[in-house]
């Protein structure tokens, strides 16, 4: 259909939809290009068309359905289209093993923790009546009856389903797992830490959206801080943030609290810069939604 077909104008509904959609098609385009250390130049030879056609697609601006593909299939991905139900939860499991900083985080901290001993599990499956989920990382202690929940993050594309999520983990994930291990009164301690990439892309969302990050997340890192060390609160529950860096070396610090986040430099601009930092392989592909 043309659009000289169109019968009324977009809603604003369809305006910040299109907005949605070409700013994730940009930056996920962005990161691809990035990751494979091309120039602009070199991604618009491959595809086929001009450099500033590059740039628009980059900046989220709407570009042809025939440019987008090209774009993609020159960077060796392939485009996909899906169509919602917004009320059902979507699987998380694909996303995650396309995702290789995230499998780096995880790696980090299951190693430390597991080094003091820890028990440890990692992508948890949990399941309460309708809530339905899986945890990144545990750790629990059997002999304190504390357990450790932290959930990794490499962007916040979507806050309101992040937040639903987690709000759910918080309430009933360590009801699951305690009678999954047997502990008839639970545990004494439960500290939730949701652990963000220390990027300039997620210190810019932490700053847009500080007093939800601050009602989300409203502890100190104190408790986590203890897990750190090897020595897990026995009593009491928190929620905290702070911020990871997984290629963090010498004496660099490897985390930051909330508070000390919302003033820090990042380490590195985004997504694609923590992969080639990490020096990590990536395959996948680029999607619209």
């Amino acid at each position: 259909m043309s659009p000289r077909s169109l019968t009324r104008p977009a809603s604003d509904a369809v305006r910040a939809t299109l907005d949605r959609v070409w700013a994730g098609f940009g930056t996920q385009i962005r990161d691809a290009r990035l990751i494979r250390r091309w120039s602009t130049r070199r991604l618009a030879d491959e595809a086929g068309f001009s450099r500033s056609l590059v740039y628009l697609a980059e900046r989220g601006e709407p570009i042809s359905a025939e440019a987008a593909v090209r774009l993609t299939l020159a960077l060796g991905l392939r485009l996909e289209l899906d169509v919602v139900d917004p009320r059902r939860r979507p699987a998380l499991a694909p996303r995650r093993a396309e995702d290789p900083v995230h499998a780096a985080m995880a790696e980090l901290e299951a190693r430390h923790l597991r080094r003091l001993g820890f028990t440890v599990a990692i992508d948890e499956p949990y399941q309460h009546y309708q809530f339905a989920g899986r945890a990144d990382v545990l750790a629990w202690d059997v002999s304190v009856r504390s357990l450790l929940h932290l959930e990794n993050r490499t962007r916040f594309p979507n806050l309101g389903e992040i937040a639903g999520s987690w709000n759910a983990k918080r309430a009933y994930l360590a009801g699951v797992i305690a009678n999954r291990l047997g502990l008839g009164r639970g545990f004494g301690s439960v500290t939730h830490t949701m652990v963000a990439l220390w990027s300039a892309e997620v210190l810019h969302v932490l700053r847009l959206r500080t007093e939800t990050f601050r009602s989300l997340c409203p502890d100190a890192n104190d408790a986590f801080a203890g897990w750190w060390r090897g020595q897990p609160p026995e009593r009491g529950e928190w929620s905290a943030l702070i911020v990871l860096d997984p290629s963090a070396s010498g004496r660099e610090r490897q985390l930051l609290g909330l508070e000390e986040a919302l003033g820090a430099r990042p380490r590195v601009r985004g997504y694609a810069d923590a992969v080639a930092r990490l020096d990590l392989p990536t395959r996948g592909s680029a999607r619209t939604d």
